[in-house]
C-alpha cells in the first residue's frame, strides 16, 4: 500500500463500509424513512405496544404514502420506482423502529399493491394502485387460513361462477391491516384453478374482526376476514395469472423486504447494548470493558453486518432481474435467525433491564418470532432450499 494512502477511520457503526456500496439517492431515501421513524414511531411506540394498539394507523398510511414508501418500488400510478436496494433501506429503518411498521408497508406494498399491478387489469391498477401509493387506502392479503398455512394449495375458501358474478365463500387468518383495510386482495380456489380477487372491504358479507390477545407484533393490526358468499362483479379477478404462483410471487417480493427489515430489528438491539455497555458499571467501570461483552459485541456486529452485505447483494441482483426465490429463502431464514439470536444477546448485557420496554430489545424480540413464522417458516425454507441444493423435493 503506499503511504500516501491514508485509510478512513474505522467507523463502529459501519464497521465494513456499506454505505460506501450507496449512492446519494440510496442515502437520501434511507435517511428520509429513518428521520420519519424517529419523528413519528419511536417517541410512541412502547406504548402503542403494551396497549397492544396502532392507534394512528391510517394517518401512519397517509405520511409514509407522503415519504414515497407505499409500493415504493413499483412504477406508475403514483408509485415512487425507487430501486430493490432503495426498497430494502426503507425496509431495514421501519423495522428498526418496530417490525409492525414495517409488516404495515410491506403488506401494503409488496403484496397487495404488487399483486394488482403485476396481475391485476388495468382498470384495476387504476382504480386502487393510486389511492393506496397515497395511504388514502390501505390494503390487505388474503391468503393464509386457520388450517392452511404453509400449505395454501389446500385452501378452502372457494370462489365459484354465478352467472358473470363471483361468489367468494371461506375464511383467512393472521392477516396484517384487514380491520383498516379498504381493498383485499384474496385468493381462493376455483374451477380453474387458484385465483385472485380484489375485494372492496364494504362488499355485502365481508368482514375482518381484529384478532387481539397477541403477545407479538402488539402495534400492528392483525385480523381475520371472513368471506360470507360475498358477491363480486365479473371483473374483480385478477386477470393475468392462474395458480399458486400468482400468491407466492407475491410472498417472495415481501420476504425480500423482510431480510432486511430483520437486520433493522437486529441494530435496533445491538444499538442498544453498545449504548448501555459503554454507560453501564459494574465493578467499578463500564461492562463494555470486560471481554465476554466484549466477545459478544463482537460477535453480534460480525452477523448484523454479513447480514446487512447479504441484503444487499439480493437487493443488486433484484434490480438486475437475477434475484431467484431460492435466494430470497436463503436470505430471509438466515437473517430472521441471526436477528433473534442478535436480541437474546444483547438482552443478556442489559440483563434484567432487557425485559423493560424502557429499551426496545425484548420488543424487537417477541416481534422477530411472528417474523420468523410469516411469509415461510423455517422450516419451509430450509426444505426450498434443501431441494436446490439436492434435487429432491422433500415436500412430498
Amino acid at each position: 500500500m503506499s503511504a500516501s494512502v491514508k485509510l478512513p477511520p474505522f467507523d463502529p457503526a459501519d464497521p465494513l463500509g456499506i454505505d460506501d456500496l450507496l449512492d446519494p439517492e440510496d442515502l437520501a431515501v434511507r435517511d428520509t424513512v429513518r428521520r420519519w421513524a424517529a419523528d413519528r414511531v419511536l417517541p410512541h411506540v412502547a406504548e402503542w405496544y403494551e396497549k397492544g394498539e396502532l392507534p394512528e394507523i391510517r394517518e401512519l398510511a397517509r405520511e409514509l404514502g407522503g415519504i414515497g414508501a407505499l409500493g415504493m418500488s413499483l412504477t406508475g400510478y403514483g408509485c415512487a420506482g425507487a430501486s430493490a436496494v432503495q426498497y430494502g433501506l426503507a425496509c431495514l429503518e421501519l423495522e428498526a423502529a418496530d417490525s409492525g411498521i414495517r409488516s404495515l408497508v410491506s403488506v401494503q406494498g409488496s403484496l397487495a399493491m404488487y399483486a394488482i399491478h403485476r396481475f391485476g387489469s388495468e382498470e384495476q391498477k387504476q382504480t386502487w394502485l393510486p389511492r393506496m401509493a397515497s395511504g388514502e387506502i390501505i390494503g390487505c392479503f388474503g391468503l393464509t387460513e386457520p388450517d392452511h398455512g404453509s400449505d395454501p394449495a389446500s385452501m378452502r375458501t372457494y370462489a365459484k361462477k354465478d352467472g358473470s358474478d363471483w361468489v367468494l365463500s371461506g375464511r383467512k387468518m393472521w392477516i396484517t391491516n384487514g380491520s383498516v383495510s379498504g381493498v383485499a386482495v384474496v385468493w381462493a380456489q376455483t374451477d380453474e384453478g387458484i385465483r385472485g380477487f380484489v375485494v372492496p372491504a364494504d362488499s355485502a358479507g365481508f368482514s375482518a374482526p381484529e384478532i387481539k390477545h397477541k403477545l407479538s407484533l402488539r402495534a400492528s393490526v392483525t385480523s381475520e376476514l371472513v368471506l360470507d358468499d360475498v358477491r363480486l362483479p365479473a371483473d374483480a379477478v385478477l386477470p393475468e395469472v392462474v395458480g399458486l404462483k400468482g400468491p407466492l410471487s407475491c410472498l417472495s417480493h415481501a420476504r425480500y423486504g423482510i431480510v432486511w427489515g430483520a437486520m433493522g430489528a437486529a441494530r435496533s438491539c445491538f444499538e442498544a447494548a453498545v449504548d448501555y455497555a459503554t454507560t453501564r458499571e459494574q465493578f467499578g467501570r463500564p461492562i463494555g470493558g470486560f471481554q465476554l461483552t466484549q466477545a459478544k459485541l463482537a460477535d453480534m456486529a460480525l452477523e448484523l453486518h454479513k447480514g446487512i452485505l447479504l441484503a444487499h447483494h439480493l437487493g443488486r441482483r433484484m434490480d438486475a432481474g437475477r434475484l431467484r426465490p431460492e435466494q430470497v429463502s436463503f436470505g430471509k431464514l438466515n437473517n430472521v435467525r441471526e436477528a433473534i439470536d442478535i436480541c437474546r444477546t444483547s438482552r443478556t448485557i442489559l440483563g434484567a433491564n432487557g425485559i423493560s420496554l424502557e429499551y426496545p430489545i425484548m420488543r424487537h424480540a417477541t416481534n422477530l418470532e411472528s417474523v420468523l413464522t410469516y411469509e415461510g417458516t423455517v422450516e419451509m425454507h430450509q426444505l426450498v432450499l434443501g431441494k436446490a441444493l439436492t434435487g429432491l423435493d422433500a415436500f412430498r
